[in-house]
């Protein structure tokens, strides 16, 4: 098989629900994104034969085939671009990441986009389950579904809380967590961390036209006590507002090329694409599954945890990444060095490729070899990617 090689990889900086990015439609924060991609890699915009996007919450006001039309709205790219637009839940634009490299690794193409976008302030809250009922519309699964799983109302917020009953972790490790993942975000940020991956989005506010450069999300004034003060979600539990990733606006994108595609084009890789794996277990506790995913990740590759110099495993909610680095016998000093979704926001749909441009800036700033990257997904689904620098 053909290799398949990540040529660069951007984001936009998060903003949250109803703030900096609100004004900002999802198709066009998307094409923001593709043609700052463009701009950077410096590829032919003809060349791109597809581009796949990840996002979540694809009726209402976000649009159908979002990523078609972010295609269309982009300044550089022809209308010839083929687009698609792909639902894997939090995971959907790691699984653009992995759809575009099978693609070229197939060789059935050679210069794919794969991208994400989700505007949150355009979605509703709660899943298809909640609103149906709120609704009154009864129970939302079909019949052969509850016939499975009778009872079984699929909730994040429940499976989180088994991940951190089953793996022993209490309220005050996920808020010490939390506190962290706010801590590293700051200290990216003010060292200028972030700025060879985030791209600016031109806003509208009371003072006039602004460019969002800057994660809405991180608390600069976070501390142990004040986030120890957010009330649980639930009495008998221990995951608060403060211990989950805060859902925000942003979109993010990359470059993958076969071998063939960087002679033609004159492209320099950031990393080349060492393994692809996507795993699926338990839809009740629902979170666990990145554990598993990545045990099959290293297995198949041929390498341990000790090989991976750095890892971005998504922050969902603290007992995922926690659970996950005590599975695998990871060192805390790898995991999720600028911070996470806890801090920096976890836009759905577009937190796959934003976490890619996260890992590979931060491998390059590091000098780091190797890098994996993982997300639990909704239905106990997980992937994994695990990428080596150029």
């Amino acid at each position: 098989m053909s290799a398949a090689y990540i040529v660069d990889a951007l984001r936009t900086a998060g903003g949250r629900r109803g703030g900096r990015l609100a004004g900002v439609h999802a198709v066009d924060l998307a094409a923001n994104s593709l043609d700052a991609l463009v701009e950077r890699t410096g590829v032919d915009p003809a060349a791109i034969e597809d581009v796949i996007m990840g996002c979540v919450g694809q009726a209402g006001e976000q649009g159908m085939q979002v990523g078609r039309n972010a295609v269309l709205a982009a300044r550089l790219l022809p209308e010839s671009t083929p687009a698609v637009t792909i639902d894997r839940q939090c995971g959907s634009s790691q699984q653009a990441i992995q759809f575009a490299a099978q693609a070229v690794m197939s060789g059935t193409q050679d210069v794919v986009v794969a991208a994400g976008i989700e505007s949150m302030s355009r979605v509703p809250m709660g899943t298809p389950v909640t609103l149906a009922m709120k609704e009154g519309l009864g129970n939302y699964k079909s019949p052969g579904l509850e016939a499975k799983y009778p009872g079984v109302m699929w909730s994040q917020f429940v499976g989180a809380e088994m991940v951190a009953k089953k793996h022993g972790f209490d309220k005050d490790d996920l808020d010490r967590f939390a506190l962290e993942s706010h801590r590293k975000a700051i200290a990216a940020t003010e060292a200028g961390r972030f700025e060879a991956e985030i791209v600016p989005v031109e806003i509208e506010t009371p003072d006039g036209a602004e460019m969002h450069t800057v994660d809405e999300g991180i608390r600069f004034d976070a501390t142990l006590e004040s986030i120890a003060s957010v009330k649980k979600l639930s009495e008998e539990g221990v995951i608060t507002a403060a211990s989950a990733s805060q859902i925000c606006d942003g979109s993010s994108a990359a470059l993958i090329v076969s071998e063939q595609a960087l002679k033609d084009y004159g492209l320099t890789p950031m990393a080349r694409i060492v393994n692809l794996t996507v795993t699926a277990g338990d839809p009740v506790i629902m979170l666990e599954e990145p554990l598993f995913a990545t045990d099959k990740a290293l297995q198949r590759a041929g390498l341990t945890i000790d090989d991976i110099d750095l890892y971005e495993v998504n922050e969902a909610f603290a007992p995922v990444p926690l659970a996950w680095l005590k599975h695998v016998g990871g060192d805390p000093d790898k995991l999720n060095v600028n911070g996470g979704a806890i801090a920096l926001g976890h836009p759905l749909g577009a937190s796959g490729t934003k976490l890619m441009s996260t890992l590979l800036h931060a491998m390059k700033a590091r000098g780091a070899k190797r890098g994996l990257q993982t997300m639990c997904e909704g239905g106990g689904v997980a992937n994994v990617t695990i990428v080596e620098a150029m």
